[in-house]
């Protein structure tokens, strides 16, 4: 079972993680949507397609753009379409 955490806080637990790049990629029925809100980020991966960003929001604290996932991806990442990666200090283990 994984887990992402960020300011002592379970913001996704999974066991159904995918691994791409090094990072963790949580399905999106696993993420607690709470702690979630969209952003307008935006960016190209060459061979996954276009990410949007999500901030992550706990205990008043705001995490900017610390979670990413692609709504449409190429066919090379059809496994991971909608599910959630992080970074910017959020603690995957």
């Amino acid at each position: 079972m994984k887990q992402a955490i960020w300011n002592d806080k379970v913001i996704a637990e999974s066991d159904a993680t995918v691994v791409i790049e090094g990072n963790h990629y949580f399905p999106p029925n696993d993420i607690k949507k709470e702690f979630f809100k969209s952003t307008e980020t935006h960016t190209m991966c060459p061979w996954k397609g276009v990410a949007s960003y999500y901030d992550v929001e706990v205990n008043g604290k705001v995490n900017k753009d610390a979670a990413w996932y692609y709504p449409e991806v190429s066919e090379l990442a059809k496994g991971i379409k909608g599910y959630v990666a992080f970074w910017k200090g959020v603690e995957v283990k």
